[in-house]
């Protein structure tokens, strides 16, 4: 080789370690890389540390912030409307009410009441935005705030037009007591069929801890990502039988393991596992006794099935680090405005911010 292409070939060197220079500044401790990462910024009944939970506010909110999934329950009212509501039954600390449908209703006062015995109409009467949510002292109160219905965030992210964000949908099937939400298949159903006439089913996951009710969403939409939500005591373990939660089969077949178990019980659409983050639950990292419930093998065996890892309900910012250093695939938070702050601290990939149109 000449002088010539010897001295034109180092002087190349450069340039082609650059790249490699930028990704090795831009990772941080843990090794994680912008370009390689997409974390699933997920915001909890919308963000409720920043918002009155489940509101359109919130979803509004939690969109403008830029996440990358809008988290949120779904419930079955006697008249068969889906609303967006965490609590079968519901909540004095959360609604509180204000009048009866008509004069003479025999199910007011409607605090404390299943929502599967109460209409919508009675449901709508009642102000859900009466006080800041106790335990969360930076919420935003959405006073007078009524229950809205799934069609309403549907039509709210169609709006805002935010073809990226993604809506994680959770089927409250109550699989322990059955009696106190909608019979199963008349849950998914309805909501099968709220998500199918919004037109954007494409940016919908369903999650349950009712596995039983995913398998039914997947016989009536078969291409639907489905989650597996759960917490390592409704696998029940080392108890005689199957777990009503985990769609008959039973955990101790596959040694209490939770990939196992949930690959075995959703045979189709199974796209992610949603654990608790660790216990006790609501403990945080260098707290005595707390350790997280996923861990590096499970993270690795749900990745070796291709399903992803999206822990419940992390608010410590150092428990979220640490869960990132886990490998795990995205965490859903009552404060994605803290999460997005520690994943631009890391310089990994931000979801997507929108405006309302």
């Amino acid at each position: 080789m000449s002088l010539h292409h010897v001295l034109a070939t180092l002087a190349l060197v450069p340039a082609l370690m650059a790249p490699f220079a930028v990704q090795a500044a831009a990772a941080d401790d843990s090794g994680v890389l912008p370009q390689q990462t997409h974390f699933d910024l997920q915001a909890h009944r919308g963000g409720i540390g920043m918002t009155t939970e489940e509101s359109l506010e919130g979803f509004g909110k939690a969109m403008r912030l830029g996440v990358s999934t809008l988290e949120l329950d779904t419930q079955i009212t006697k008249d068969e409307r889906v609303v967006v509501n965490h609590d079968r039954q519901i909540s004095a600390s959360k609604c509180r009410d204000t009048a009866p449908v008509s004069p003479v209703d025999p199910m007011y006062p409607y605090v404390g009441k299943y929502i599967k015995d109460l209409t919508l109409a009675e449901i709508k009467t009642m102000d859900c935005g009466y006080q800041q949510l106790p335990g969360f002292p930076g919420q935003e109160q959405i006073t007078g705030f009524r229950m809205v219905e799934l069609k309403d965030v549907l039509n709210l992210v169609k709006s805002y037009q935010a073809k990226q964000i993604k809506l994680n949908i959770e089927t409250k099937v109550e699989a322990g007591a059955p009696e106190q939400t909608a019979p199963v298949g008349l849950f998914v159903r309805r909501v099968f069929e709220e998500i199918r006439a919004s037109g954007i089913e494409d940016q919908v996951t369903i999650q349950s801890f009712a596995w039983g009710a995913l398998n039914e969403m997947h016989s009536l939409a078969p291409k639907w990502p489905l989650v597996a939500l759960t917490n390592r005591d409704f696998l029940q373990v080392g108890q005689p039988g199957a777990s009503p939660w985990l769609g008959g089969v039973d955990a101790d077949s596959y040694g209490g393991d939770l990939v196992k178990t949930a690959a075995a019980a959703i045979p189709g659409g199974l796209t992610a596992v949603s654990p608790n983050y660790g216990f006790p639950q609501n403990g945080k990292v260098g707290d005595p006794g707390f350790q997280f419930y996923p861990d590096q093998l499970m993270v690795s065996e749900a990745h070796a099935r291709g399903l992803k890892v999206i822990p419940w309900t992390c608010d410590d910012p150092a428990t979220v680090k640490e869960l990132m250093d886990l490998g795990v695939d995205g965490i859903i938070t009552d404060y994605p405005n803290q999460v997005r702050q520690i994943m631009a601290d890391r310089g990994m990939r931000m979801p997507k911010t929108y405006e309302p149109r």
